[in-house]
């Protein structure tokens, strides 16, 4: 009789909007357990997720999976890089970005089914300062707005968005010197970001075209835009079309240094944290196993419901902008009419 596929299921019960009470139930209803054994545990404190992975590994778990948000799969992910230990993720946080990115299912039940396939490829990450991300990472605005969601005290996209509304227009750009394997470029930049993945969570789509398999950065450089211009940036970035609009530079590379004039936040897959004005960022090609969905590719994700709703309405606020304008132009040519009748 051959060996079965060992799991262990790191569950956080605080991560993301949704109670996880009912997994393990659903982890012994669901899982093939002819082929798979497996064993649960429940973190207790920030980094309890790591340490579990870490031992896990150690005691070669052929499989982890990180069943909670981004911050547990980055805890997770880290502690298994470089082993023979697979990571698997039943996503049930606000974001949710590794999990979009290959097309593991929403859906608790349908995530297990993945685990019961247990098809396992390899994928690259990143680093940055000597810390590993699997989506993104970067700094910048999206750091900046990364401290004031970890301070909101709650989750999800509204409060994502709430966040940018109230404090996108405040923001101050700075020039950043980029140094990578093509030269030194000075760029003023709302944001910088490396991207592994395609997306920061919640699909939106930071680096549309990004692969994990490429042993490549994509780097995207966000210029500074006017109030007018921030309605088709967010459209283009909810629609996987941001490397179209004129506000933004990208480029691949596999590592980057990046200096800047002051100490500021950083943020590793939406996790912040203040760092000094240098930052080293590189690929690690192929140095993590995945367990994968076998029915999907990472180019096959579409933007949810939720997003597609976002993006039409930005883009009926560029419509009424673009109506603003022509109404506009027209009272211009009237009044320069009326003017020409009166003078004569």
């Amino acid at each position: 009789m051959s060996k079965k596929t060992h799991i262990v299921f790191i569950i956080n019960p605080i991560s993301g909007t949704r109670r996880k009470d009912d997994i393990p139930e659903l982890i012994e209803a669901r899982l093939d357990k002819e082929r798979l054994s497996y064993e649960t545990v429940f973190t207790e404190y920030s980094g309890h997720a790591a340490e579990l992975a870490r031992q896990s590994a150690a005691n070669h778990a052929d499989v982890v999976v990180a069943v909670g948000g981004d911050g547990t799969v980055n805890e997770v992910a880290r502690s298994l890089v470089h082993t023979n230990t697979a990571l698997g993720i039943i996503p049930s946080g606000s974001g949710n970005g590794l999990a979009r990115h290959l097309c593991i299912p929403m859906d608790a039940v349908k995530a297990l089914d993945i685990i019961n396939e247990c098809q396992i490829q390899q994928f690259d990450y990143g680093v940055i300062n000597d810390l590993p991300f699997f989506c993104t990472c970067g700094m910048g605005f999206d750091a900046f707005i990364s401290l004031k969601f970890a301070e909101a005290g709650k989750r999800g996209p509204i409060t994502y968005v709430e966040n940018v509304l109230k404090e996108g227009l405040k923001y101050q750009p700075e020039t950043y010197e980029i140094v990578d394997d093509q030269g030194v470029i000075y760029n003023k930049a709302f944001l910088i970001a490396c991207a592994n993945a395609s997306q920061y969570g919640n699909n939106a789509y930071i680096a549309p075209g990004a692969t994990m398999k490429d042993g490549l950065l994509d780097v995207i450089i966000m210029e500074p835009f006017s109030v007018l211009d921030a309605p088709q940036i967010a459209a283009d970035l909810f629609m996987k079309t941001l490397s179209n609009n004129s506000k933004i530079k990208t480029f691949r590379t596999k590592s980057i240094h990046i200096h800047r004039k002051h100490p500021g936040a950083i943020h590793y897959d939406g996790d912040p944290i203040m760092t000094g004005k240098d930052i080293d960022i590189h690929i690690e090609p192929l140095g993590l196993r995945i367990v994968t969905n076998p029915n999907a590719s990472e180019d096959t994700a579409q933007p949810n419901q939720l997003l597609n709703a976002f993006s039409d309405l930005f883009n009926n606020i560029n419509n009424v902008r673009e109506d603003i304008t022509k109404s506009g132009r027209r009272i211009q040519a009237i009044n320069k009419v009326l003017l020409k009748k009166l003078r004569s």
